[in-house]
């Protein structure tokens, strides 16, 4: 494991692929997933790939917020969901999205230790742009949000709590946040940002409440969430096991360090893992 850990790279520091890390380090397989959210007024979505050594899981979910709907679905095997570089693609029955994803802000880098062993993750700010087509009803959409790359081997046990999402300040500028709890969360030099305009700010250590409904900065103010539809999950797959809950909603309240959110849309998360 690099003596450097945890670094941080924004910008063109941060682009290109996820450091060489091995399939195995000693009986630790690689994990690694890549999850794209992207969070509007009228429809909500993600999708992911997930691979835990040779194990795949794909997953993706929509929250119509207009029908109040959510559809999801998760499999443990490909297919169903791609998501090369600049696109999000989901076929499924009633549902298909076709997804054009440009950077809407600088990306954010971050190694770690986790236990012994190193860990990686990306953030990066993006605007969707495609259609969205619910049992044959075409729903133009252009919206933002976020794509986490994420690899490592990570600790037997891992837990985390999450929020991502995006909104406008009361003056119109653009705000992105990506928050963490758990994983990547070194006092100074963690994934926590605050995107402005595209242009990332750090953020101290942040406090989520029990009931996922707020997050505290430590640079004063609160994030208030309203959880408006929940994704959930238990997964006991042999020796691995996964407790996920992450609701859709909206979020109102301060980003900390005085950047006031008028009204945004993203999600919060909070995960438990043997893996």
């Amino acid at each position: 494991m690099s003596p450097e850990l945890p670094r941080r790279a924004t910008g063109a520091a941060a682009i290109g692929p996820a450091p060489d890390l091995p399939a195995w380090r000693g009986t630790r397989p690689r994990k690694a997933w890549r999850y794209v959210g992207i969070y509007g007024r009228e429809l909500m979505l993600c999708a992911g790939l997930v691979r835990i050594g040779p194990a795949p899981q794909a997953f993706w979910a929509v929250w119509d917020r207009r029908d109040r709907v959510l559809r999801e679905r998760t499999r443990f095997a490909g297919g169903g969901v791609a998501l090369p570089d600049g696109a999000l693609r989901v076929r499924a029955a009633g549902v298909e999205i076709d997804l054009r994803l440009e950077a809407d802000g600088e990306p954010v880098a971050v190694s770690s230790a986790h236990g012994r062993r190193e860990i990686w993750t990306r953030k990066q700010p993006v605007r969707a742009v495609g259609t969205v087509r619910l049992d044959g009803r075409a729903l133009p959409l252009d919206e933002r949000g976020l794509v986490d790359d994420s690899a490592g081997h990570h600790a037997r046990e891992t837990a985390w709590r999450w929020a991502a999402g995006v909104g406008r300040t009361p003056d119109g500028r653009a705000l992105t946040w990506n928050l963490v709890d758990g994983i990547h969360d070194d006092p100074t030099t963690s994934e926590r940002t605050v995107w402005v305009d595209g242009v990332p700010a750090r953020r101290r250590p942040v406090r989520f409440s029990e009931a996922l409904d707020g997050v505290a900065f430590r640079e004063g103010g609160r994030l208030a969430f309203d959880a408006e539809a929940v994704r959930e999950r238990h997964d006991r797959l042999g020796p691995l096991t996964s407790d996920y809950v992450q609701p859709f909603g909206t979020a109102t309240g301060s980003l900390g360090d005085g950047i006031e959110l008028a009204q945004g849309f993203g999600v919060m998360e909070r995960h438990e893992a043997r893996w």
